[in-house]
């Protein structure tokens, strides 16, 4: 009919059950109208008695939406099937295709099938296979052979068509009552339409040559544009003969068989019920059983419950007849079983289904005229043993377009349901199989990416994700296309007990036919075939647990969907001669080389394209694609998800720890991101929001590099490697682009201190995308996150000029005034913990606060240390004012750093780190007070003070009580703390001359300190001779104060006590010995770092004449004794004169070892006579 109804659907699906009975049996049907282009059925009109049909009504052959295209064409409603009626409805209907029905048709295709075994005239179909879904059309051969005649096609087919099936073909012409009858039957339905208006008169006679007008029909309705090229949407690339042509479609199930079909019935109102469909029968000629099926089926199909039969004799009306459908089967003459229909149904279908099992692949089902013998041949593969092209094939490009719809359709259900990804990759796969990427550059493009879009790069796969994604094909779903050789396999056929396929007459013929209906009398049998196409489960979708695995193959596809774009786009001859098999040179930078001007020119022209660009480009792209075009939106798709991609590998090469791989790939993810941009005219939220994660990636690995500075020549192999597919890639987006915007985030470096600073640029970038307007709402997660690298990167940076200043120092031969060069390194680096404090104190992160404000106090330490006061050669001279205000400012600092952090709770390791450096400065602060005390610039009475203050501070900051790894170093400074101001007390007791109580009270600290010092000392295992050094001490103290006692009483208890503390010793001389022992064993390890010899020597010149001294002193003054001496003393006397001989008879020269045994035994002795074990000066 001329011009296409507007479709309309159906508000409500008029639907309807009907179950047909059948002598006992009961046949199921339902038919479910999907769209319908006709209007409400109106009544027909009764022709009166002796109305003549070779007249035409005045309306004949005019439009009308009642009759569709029934009325318009002379062919009258069984007009000739389109060649790819199936495919019309298969793309309106997408959501049915491959799953839900097992057969989409003409309703006319669907009557001859199951007509099979019951009519002699020949059969010619094409059938193909998407999913469970076979697409059926009639494949008219004749009308097929007169077009090859015209075009040179399918002459291979011609051949093997005369050869083996039919030798003598010929066009067979239609008789002129075949004419006459079509004729009279339209004019009989115009005239039954109600309230038809006035029209002119037509002529009275047909036109005789309307024979030829179904060739005419027919050529003009195969699709014009398979050769050409078309940039037309890919929808769109099948024009001509696709559309879906039917006044109505209906979802019909019969039995459990599911069909989409299309009819043109016309369909009227009136009678007992709400339609009926017209019939005119000739009154001489009686109903045969296969008009009767046909009436039968095309009520069941239409859900028509009454046939209205009009008589005629010679074209006069005689008579009408009613009859409800289900009384079609026992009409006289024409009775049939519709349990042994259903049987056909069923039979054909499982025939179909275990045959035809290629996807893409055509079929051809053919019987010829007067044969019982049905075959089927795979016309595809026909065409590759004739070495033809295969798209030759006028089906190869709608059952392509098919496929892809088919998974495009299934793609936008595919996220939330995982299952159907083996569906579509097979899909998809088989599509690009049929085409020629010449031709077909669109649809292959689309399919490619579509394939790469099936791999989700950017979540994680779920724990069951394989589970899901494996629950590939149902039953009767796909056949393997994972197997590329699936071509060469053999399809098992289908064999039951009475061996339905078995050869037959002809042997040449059967070489070439998929399979064989030996008898049409078999499909009457009921489950004589049965589907036995179990589907293999190869729709099971690849799912790789390797991140990069999966990155390279959507990397392939992607490339292969580029390669189709770039195909398409005119070539232009300005275009960069790049071969793809050449690699691209890598640059690397030297910063020295480059200097500082052409990095900050790097970083200008980074934000440039960091940024959101405005509108569409107005111009064509370098490569000559115009804006707006399929080509243009299909490389924006690749690029991106080549970037994305790039990326995904970028970020498991770092996780892996291999940055030279992981630089390399976030180059190219940037790269493709340049190209991207350069072909895009605006930058969406979510391509930004990308952006600036490869940037905060960039710089993670440029910070990585810099961090491992001795793998630099692995990283430099790792970043110069390059595939092949990588280069063609490259050499595809260098078409479009230079790719050079991003050179200077991603080069090689070699130098730590420039691979800081992109690393910081590249946060920086990232940053300012964040907080620019496009995305300054969406990204508060991803911006702290960006916020935390800048932090870390500035402390970094502020870590490596600090470690430079200290190098600096160190190197320096003679400490002059302080350096620019060590200025400027200072600047820098509080430049960078200053800001890097900003950056986590806007993200509330007071952990990393603390921890850039501790590096600050180191800094300042560093300051200090720059600043001490050198006097000639004798050393350093007095503390100075400036580095005491260093040191304050390093306290000042970790003070803050607590504050951050308020309780040890929030972060331990960092408490404690914080903790030690307080606890550290504040010590070196009072050292050096004590040590090189400014007594030019303060009284000895204010330094004291300062030092005790100090000294308190830093023992304030000894974490005595926690067990960690630090506890014996706390325990030392606190001994070594005690000691030191015992000893300044010590000192000031000496030469405190005049005030008694400040005297006494010195006295009495002196004593405090030095006994919490011995304590701690011997609670450690590794301080012999600070043990030793203070115990020592402790003696001449005892000795001082004795020197101004007269009383002899007063003299001997001094003199006792002395000796007790020198007892004491033991204890050191004990570890002494002990390690002196190990050393001697372990000679051949060399000297052990533990003991200090010399110290231990020159402690021992100090230990031998003091403890003699009191020893002598001691049996002195208890000789001299006035009051008589008891028991007890005696023998104390005694022991003292024996220890006092020993050791004045001991060899000076002796080993050290034997010296160190005597002194240990010699002091036993005296433990054991006096009891100093139990003075509680020292722990058990």
């Amino acid at each position: 009919h001329c011009g296409d109804p507007k479709r309309v659907q159906l508000t409500e699906e008029h639907q309807c059950e009907s179950s047909i009975c059948s002598g006992s049996s009961e046949i199921k049907s339902r038919a479910v109208v999907k769209y319908c282009a006709a209007p409400p059925p109106t009544s027909y009109a009764l022709l009166q008695e002796k109305t003549d049909l070779k007249l035409p009504p005045a309306n004949w052959l005019r439009e009308n939406p009642q009759l569709g295209s029934a009325g318009t064409t002379i062919l009258g409603s069984s007009s000739k099937s389109k060649p790819f009626s199936s495919f019309g409805m298969a793309y309106e209907f997408i959501d049915c295709i491959g799953d839900d029905v097992d057969v989409v048709s003409d309703s006319e295709n669907i009557k001859k099938l199951l007509k099979i075994p019951y009519s002699k005239s020949h059969l010619s179909m094409a059938v193909h296979r998407v999913g469970r879904t076979l697409l059926l059309d009639e494949l008219d051969i004749q009308e097929l052979f007169m077009r090859s005649s015209q075009t040179g096609d399918w002459t291979w087919l011609k051949e093997f068509y005369q050869r083996l099936i039919d030798q003598k073909w010929q066009r067979k012409k239609k008789s002129k009552e075949h004419w006459y009858q079509k004729a009279i039957l339209s004019k009989f339905l115009y005239y039954s339409i109600n309230g038809d208006g006035a029209a002119e008169p037509q002529s009275d006679g047909l036109n005789e040559g309307e024979e030829d007008s179904g060739a005419d029909e027919f050529s003009s309705s195969w699709p014009t544009a398979f050769t050409s090229t078309s940039n037309a949407e890919e929808s769109e690339a099948p024009k001509q003969g696709l559309r879906n042509d039917f006044v109505r479609n209906i979802m019909w199930t019969f039995e459990d068989i599911h069909m989409l079909v299309g009819s043109n019935m016309p369909i009227f109102g009136g009678g007992r019920y709400p339609a009926v469909s017209l019939r005119l029968r000739d009154n001489n000629k009686p109903i045969n059983i296969l008009t009767g099926i046909d009436y039968w089926l095309d009520n069941l199909m239409c859900n028509v419950p009454e046939l209205v039969m009009c008589f005629h004799v010679n074209g006069i009306v005689q008579k009408y007849e009613m009859i409800k459908t289900e009384d079609i089967p026992h009409l006289e003459n024409s009775t049939f079983s519709t349990r042994v229909v259903k049987d056909i149904a069923q039979n054909v279908l499982s025939f179909l289904k275990s045959n035809c099992t290629k996807e893409g692949h055509t079929y051809w089902l053919f019987k010829a005229s007067g044969s019982d013998i049905v075959k089927l041949y795979d016309l595809t593969t026909l065409c590759e043993e004739a070495e033809e092209e295969k798209y030759q094939n006028p089906f190869t490009l709608p059952v392509a377009v098919l496929l892809y719809k088919v998974a495009s359709n299934l793609m936008l259900n595919a996220r939330q349901n995982r299952k159907h990804y083996g569906t579509i990759r097979t899909l998809l796969l088989n599509c690009v199989k049929l085409l020629h990427q010449d031709r077909h550059p669109q649809i292959i493009a689309s399919a490619h990416y579509m394939l790469s879009e099936l791999f989700q790069l950017d979540e994680p796969l779920e724990e069951d994700g394989g589970e899901s994604l494996r629950a590939g094909g149902s039953e009767d779903s796909y056949s393997d296309e994972d197997r590329e050789e699936e071509e060469e396999e053999d399809l098992t056929e289908d064999s039951d007990d009475d061996g339905s396929y078995s050869n037959c007459s002809s042997p040449q013929d059967d070489s070439k036919a998929v399979a064989v209906i030996r008898s049409v009398g078999e499909l009457s049998v009921p489950e004589k075939y049965r589907s036995t196409h179990q589907i293999r489960p190869s729709c099971a979708f690849p799912v790789s647990q390797d991140k990069e695995e999966r990155c390279r193959l959507v990397l392939s596809y992607v490339l292969k969907g580029l390669k189709a774009v770039d195909g398409s786009i005119k070539k232009e001859s300005d275009l960069p001669a790049a071969d793809p098999n050449t690699p691209i040179p890598l640059k690397y930078e030297d910063r020295s080389a480059t200097g500082a001007c052409a990095t900050e020119k790097g970083i200008s022209l980074l934000l440039e394209r960091a940024g959101p660009l405005q509108g569409e480009p107005k111009h064509t792209t370098r490569s000559g694609m115009i804006p707006g075009s399929w080509q243009h939106h299909m490389k924006l798709k690749l690029f991106f998800k080549a970037s994305k991609a790039y990326y995904v590998l970028s970020d498991a090469a770092t996780n892996l720890l291999k940055y030279g791989r992981a630089l390399r790939y976030i180059k190219l993810s940037l790269q493709c991101y340049d190209a991207y941009c350069s072909v895009s005219g605006t930058l969406h939220p979510h391509v930004l929001l990308f952006h600036s994660q490869c940037l905060s990636l960039c710089g993670d690995i440029q910070l990585m590099l810099a961090q491992n500075a001795n793998n630099r020549a692995a990283y430099l192999e790792e970043y110069s490697y390059q595939t092949k597919e990588d280069q063609e890639i490259l050499h595809s987006l260098h078409r479009e682009s230079s790719c050079q915007a991003f050179s200077m985030a991603t080069d090689l470096a070699m130098d730590p201190e420039y691979q800081l600073f992109v690393s910081s640029k590249c946060y920086e970038a990232a940053y300012e995308l964040l907080v620019s307007e496009p995305l300054k709402d969406l990204t508060s997660d991803q911006l702290s996150q960006v916020l935390k690298r800048l932090g870390n990167i500035r402390n970094e940076m502020g870590v490596y000029y600090m470690n430079q200043a200290a190098a600096m120092q160190a190197e320096k031969e003679v400490k002059k005034s302080v350096s620019a060069a060590e200025q400027e390194m200072w600047k820098k680096s509080f430049g960078f913990f200053e800001k890097g404090m900003k950056d986590f104190e806007a993200i509330g992160d007071s952990t990393n606060t603390a921890l850039l404000l501790c590096n600050t106090g180191r800094l300042m330490r560093i300051c200090a240390q720059a600043h001490c006061n050198l006097s000639g050669d004798e050393g350093r001279g007095e503390f100075s004012p400036e580095e005491a205000l260093y040191y304050n400012k390093a306290i000042d600092y970790y003070l803050q750093a607590m504050k951050a952090l308020a309780s040890r709770e929030k972060h331990s390791a960092v408490w404690d780190s914080v903790n030690w450096e307080l606890s550290t400065t504040y010590f070196t602060l009072a050292t050096l007070l004590q040590d090189y005390a400014p007594v030019s610039r303060k009284a000895q009475e204010q330094i004291e003070r300062e030092v005790t203050e100090a000294m308190m501070k830093s023992l304030k900051y000894c974490d005595l009580q926690t067990d960690s790894a630090r506890q014996p170093l706390y325990q030392y400074r606190a001994a070594t703390i005690h000691h030191r101001l015992a000893s300044m007390y010590h000192s000031c007791f000496r030469n405190q001359v005049g005030d008694e109580h400040l005297r006494k009270q010195h006295r009495s600290l002196a004593e405090l300190h030095y006994s919490k010092a011995v304590s701690l000392f011997l609670s450690l295992k590794d301080a012999p001779c600070e043990l030793l050094r203070t115990l020592l001490e402790r003696v001449a103290f005892a000795e001082f104060t004795m020197a101004g006692q007269n009383s002899s009483t007063a003299k001997l208890k001094s003199l006792t006590g002395a000796i007790e503390i020198m007892t004491e010793t033991r204890h050191a001389f004990q570890l002494i010995h002990k390690e002196l022992q190990e050393e001697q064993t372990e000679v051949t390890n060399g000297p052990m770092a533990g003991l200090n010899l010399q110290e231990v020597m020159k402690l021992i010149g100090v230990f031998e004449p003091s403890f003699s001294f009191l020893l002598l002193q001691v049996i002195k003054l208890m000789t001299t004794a006035k009051r008589k001496p008891s028991n007890k003393d005696d023998e104390l006397l005694k022991t003292y004169k024996n220890v006092y001989s020993k050791l004045l008879r001991a060899e000076k020269n002796a080993p050290l070892v034997s010296r160190v045994e005597l002194y240990v035994e010699l002091l036993q002795q005296l433990m054991q006579r006096t009891g100093s074990d139990d003075t509680g000066t020292r722990k058990p």
